[in-house]
């Protein structure tokens, strides 16, 4: 029988690391393992009484070990006989079939990198979607978002996003995990599918993977993350040879806070 556990990294957000569990002992089918990952957070053991395995990474709080904090929680999670591997961000709460839907793919295809569709939540909303989950579905329009039951093949990794994704233990040992290099906020995630899919892995959605992202104060572009965001784009550049989050890039140009100079993107 294929053995399952969701790995969730986290600092602070009790509240929604509260309701990121509710949904995952809703499900149709309970992760056998639920480990999750506390980044300089030592109140985050208090905070889960319930049977979740919580391990202690320290961490800086202005620039959390993102890679390095989901590639601890694999460790753990195939060191207690996980097969397959659900990484669900601490904001989402999972719908109920998604557990079940991201096993059966992972175990049947296991050079397969899987993502499922995320609705992001407005603010307040995270209560009703916990209750009645199909009522906000709208997934995000700059993801694929396959209908429960349907799957997307051969899809473009720079698409990945890893809030939500599932792969077998044999993937992710292929994969060769998250590039630790990166730390705070940006890259770490292309990086991982691009690294995954130049290694043989195939990225595809899953549709009946679904998940609700619960709201929380942010930025656009995101300014908070500004100086971890260049300098994770300068080791993305060393890597592959291209500029991440272009988009972001342009935005901070835009606002004067950040230039591309000829070492790269500098702040200004």
């Amino acid at each position: 029988m294929t053995t399952t556990a969701v790995v969730t990294i986290v600092h602070g957000r009790h509240d929604h690391l509260r309701r990121h569990r509710r949904s995952l002992l809703r499900g149709s089918r309970l992760p056998d393992h639920h480990v999750v990952v506390a980044m300089g957070d030592e109140q985050v053991a208090g905070v889960l009484d319930d049977g979740a395995e919580v391990i202690s990474l320290p961490a800086d709080p202005s620039c959390l070990p993102l890679a390095a904090a989901r590639n601890a929680g694999a460790r753990a999670a195939v060191r207690r006989g996980a097969d397959v591997l659900v990484f669900l961000d601490v904001d989402c709460l999972a719908a109920p079939d998604l557990v079940a839907a991201y096993t059966e793919v992972a175990e049947r295809d296991r050079a397969t990198l899987w993502s499922g569709p995320v609705t992001y939540l407005e603010p307040g909303e995270a209560e009703d979607a916990l209750r009645d989950p199909d009522a906000h579905d709208r997934p995000h329009p700059a993801r694929p978002s396959p209908g429960p039951g349907e799957e997307l093949r051969g899809a473009d990794p720079v698409l990945f996003w890893s809030l939500s994704f599932a792969v077998h233990r044999e993937g992710w040992q292929a994969a060769g995990g998250f590039c630790e290099q990166y730390a705070g906020y940006g890259a770490e995630d292309t990086d991982f599918a691009v690294q995954a899919t130049g290694r043989g892995l195939e990225h595809a959605w899953v549709g009946s993977a679904r998940a609700h992202h619960q709201h929380h104060p942010t930025a656009s572009p995101p300014v908070q993350h500004l100086h971890a965001i260049l300098r994770n784009a300068r080791t993305y550049h060393e890597r592959w040879g291209r500029w991440p989050m272009e988009g972001w890039l342009r935005d901070f140009a835009a606002l004067g806070l950040a230039t591309l100079t000829d070492d790269g993107w500098q702040a200004t």
